[in-house]
């Protein structure tokens, strides 16, 4: 399949991208407004010729944070235009730099040419840069027409990615001839994209920009007042975080076991998406769990068993609260989320077996000894455990993962490095 194969392929999809959008907003009604902006219709204005920043939804916007704070100091005189595709994705981004004039916002339209190139008229960035591996042909396409360079930053591919992309190479394989940088996190990685058509010369391994997370002292000085506040600095708390459909009720039954041995064991739930907040609220309530929505500042108290952690951009402050943390989208085939945040927050690390979108970094922290694997409801429990009543244990995960982040630091200079090349050629 090539590139116009692809596109008169998703105009005749469109009533199904509509179906799509209807049905995500039956459980998340703000996937039904800025619909305009998913088709260059109705844009905000815009300053042009700054960069154009792409991070497809929460986890990617909070990635290039760093980066694109280290950009809008480095270049004072360059607005940066950062799009994304979820309701999330956008609430995070504007909740990050509120307070930065600078920043303009809005949905990436869709792949389509004609929404692609109203989009590019009207940003005209100097420097295009998508997060990991969100890649549009025809929005690659309209950049290389106008001259615009475009870089991968941060990027990833996993083996079952590149043999996705591999089985349709007359659409990857020029799309990826025409962008500028790849900033790559592994070097396995770095040959992948060479192997499916990047030029070789436009490939660096970077690493990963998530090593380069610098945590707030004030972030931990909070959690620690807040425990005191709700009197549990003695109490054992445990966070699972980033939950997905099929893991609250695991890890709800691994806290019913810890309550046998611990009964002041306080459990931080949080689930990934929003959607899912008042169906997880309503099944810790089912399982008689003494639950306390976050969202409400109703307090902990004693006898709270599980607070469940329902607000947007606070979950670094609610690893902060934790002494350990499981890390969800791991116990089912999602891939896992980011193992570094509560690494970085000196906190044992905890997952599930399914970790291929962080290949890596969990080989990094199970070779340090900073991360534990659990397969269920029992090993889970177990392991949570183990952490309670072994301080010395939990002291030496956590250790052993700041030391890893430690040593791979220097990802996003590397990266800046890269994208400087790009602006000032």
């Amino acid at each position: 399949m090539n590139r116009t194969l692809y596109t008169a392929l998703f105009y005749l999809g469109l009533p199904l991208v509509a179906i799509r959008l209807w049905l995500r907003a039956r459980k998340a009604p703000a996937y039904a407004k800025r619909i305009g902006e998913r088709f260059s219709l109705g844009l905000p204005a815009m300053k042009t010729g700054g960069i154009w920043v792409h991070a497809v939804s929460v986890g990617e916007s909070i990635a290039a944070a760093p980066m694109i704070r280290a950009l809008l100091q480095r270049y004072p005189q360059l607005p940066i235009t950062v799009t994304c595709m979820t309701p999330t994705g956008s609430e995070r981004i504007q909740a990050l730099f509120a307070n930065e004039p600078r920043i303009q916002h809005c949905y990436l339209p869709y792949d389509l040419p004609c929404a692609a190139a109203r989009f590019l008229d009207r940003a005209r960035p100097k420097l295009a840069v998508i997060m990991e591996t969100e890649l549009w042909p025809n929005h690659i396409h309209q950049c290389a027409k106008r001259g615009i360079p475009v870089a991968l930053a941060n990027a990833r591919l996993s083996e079952r990615s590149a043999r996705g992309y591999g089985r349709f190479s007359k659409l990857t394989q020029p799309m990826l001839a025409e962008m500028n940088l790849f900033a790559v996190q592994t070097e396995a990685e770095a040959q992948r994209f060479r192997d499916l058509g990047a030029r070789p010369e436009t490939v660096e391994v970077t690493g990963s920009i998530k090593f380069d997370l610098t945590i707030d002292p004030q972030l931990l000085q909070r959690a620690g007042e807040l425990r005191a506040q709700w009197q549990a600095q003695d109490r054992p708390v445990w966070i699972a975080a980033s939950t997905h459909e099929g893991e609250d009720e695991v890890v709800l039954a691994a806290h019913r076991r810890l309550l046998a041995n611990h009964p002041d064991a306080l459990l931080i739930l949080v689930p990934r998406h929003p959607e899912r907040f008042n169906p997880v609220f309503e099944l810790c309530r089912q399982q008689g769990f003494a639950t306390v929505r976050r969202s409400t500042g109703e307090p902990v108290t004693a006898s709270t068993s599980v607070l469940l952690g329902d607000t947007m951009g606070e979950l670094l402050f609610l690893y902060a609260l934790a002494d350990s943390a499981f890390v969800g989208g791991s116990l089912v085939p999602n891939g896992g989320h980011n193992l570094l945040e509560p690494a970085a927050l000196a906190k044992p690390v905890l997952s599930g077996p399914h970790l291929f979108n962080f290949l890596e970094i969990a080989a990094q922290l199970r070779s340090a000894g900073a991360l534990a694997e659990v397969d269920d409801a029992e090993g889970l429990a177990l392991a949570v455990q183990r952490l309670f009543e072994l301080p010395s244990d939990a002291q030496r995960m956590a250790e052993a993962g700041l030391k890893v982040m430690r040593t791979n630091q220097g990802a996003l200079q590397r990266l800046l490095d890269g994208l400087g090349r790009l602006i000032e050629r």
